[in-house]
């Protein structure tokens, strides 16, 4: 990220870009800001945007052998196209000697860096991963936004704050809108305010039903699915999520046995660093073969539902009640 700055900042800009990784937030501000560096000023007449699996390569290939008008550049810019995994060879031939007017910006969650095109395009440019971000960078971000509108909190209170929104920055930034609207006419933001207007994450509820599962709180896991099912939450979702939790404790637990370190876990798991710590506490709670069975009774409730056999809401309240049983 610091020589992508650089290279806006001096305007020493590479002939194609990809942007890609997990932290859409990030991922978005770097493409306003070469979308802007690129244009050099100029007005959208040059900028052409495609979005999504359907995009044509010749399309955009007959495009980019246009010149721009009354401007240095003509901006290229694919979003979520799916073409670094699949079905962008034309465009890598093309990549190879491509107009000399024509800039490229992709940005997409995710790449297969042996792809043609990813190689193609890194030959010709750059590639830059926006991985989540850990806990201190968070907490310097949230205090220096915070910063700026004349608010302070408590180390407790924004360890509160991140418990609640996770470390998505594009879901931090919303809640702290939030919570400035909130407080509009104080200074200090308190626990009560986080509580009053945050949002909790569904997959945050989901983490504490599975805890509340593996502490045998039957009383309390059932709540939090009911709690779900009122939030309009569909049944479905809500095992999918249970199935993403149990595979992402093995995970965890099985890289935990063999040494591993929470962020070390972190890392292989995709989680940030603080986020990783809770799961590590959580996973030491059940036995691995436990999450295997778990695992393999998610499978069978999603079967049961789908053949007829069972419906959505039973087969979710039958799993939590066998894993929370005394």
């Amino acid at each position: 990220m610091k020589k992508l700055a650089e290279e806006i900042k001096s305007g020493q800009l590479k002939q194609v870009y990809i942007l890609y990784g997990e932290e859409a937030y990030l991922r978005n501000q770097y493409k306003e800001k070469l979308k802007t560096a690129l244009l050099d000023g100029g007005d959208a007449m040059n900028l052409h945007c495609f979005e999504g699996k359907d995009v044509k390569t010749g399309d955009v290939i007959d495009l980019a052998e246009t010149m721009p008008f009354l401007a240095q550049r003509r901006v290229i810019l694919l979003e979520n196209s799916g073409l670094f995994s699949h079905g962008g060879e034309e465009l890598a031939h093309y990549l190879e000697s491509p107009s000399e007017t024509t800039y490229f910006v992709f940005a997409e969650a995710a790449v297969d860096k042996r792809s043609k095109l990813y190689k193609t395009a890194t030959a010709r440019g750059r590639a830059i991963e926006f991985k989540a971000q850990d806990e201190m960078t968070l907490k310097r971000w949230i205090m220096g936004f915070l910063k700026r509108e004349n608010k302070n909190i408590t180390e407790r209170d924004l360890n509160l704050f991140l418990d609640k929104t996770g470390s998505d920055m594009e879901n931090i930034r919303g809640e702290l809108e939030k919570l400035l609207c909130y407080c509009l006419e104080r200074d200090v933001i308190t626990a009560q305010d986080i509580e009053a207007v945050c949002t909790k994450q569904v997959t945050s509820q989901i983490f504490d039903m599975i805890n509340a599962v593996a502490e045998r709180r039957q009383k309390a896991a059932m709540e939090l699915y009911y709690d779900l099912l009122t939030l309009k939450e569909p049944p479905m979702r809500i095992l999918f999520l249970i199935t993403r939790q149990f595979n992402l404790l093995l995970q965890v637990k099985e890289l935990k046995n063999k040494g591993l370190d929470a962020n070390a876990i972190g890392k292989k798991v995709g989680l940030a660093g603080f986020i990783a710590r809770k799961y590590v506490a959580q996973a030491a709670k059940f036995k691995e073969a436990d999450l295997r069975r778990a695992l393999a009774d998610c499978v069978e409730a999603e079967q049961a539902v789908k053949t007829g056999r069972m419906n959505d809401i039973m087969s979710v309240e039958l799993l939590i009640v066998k894993y929370s049983a005394v």
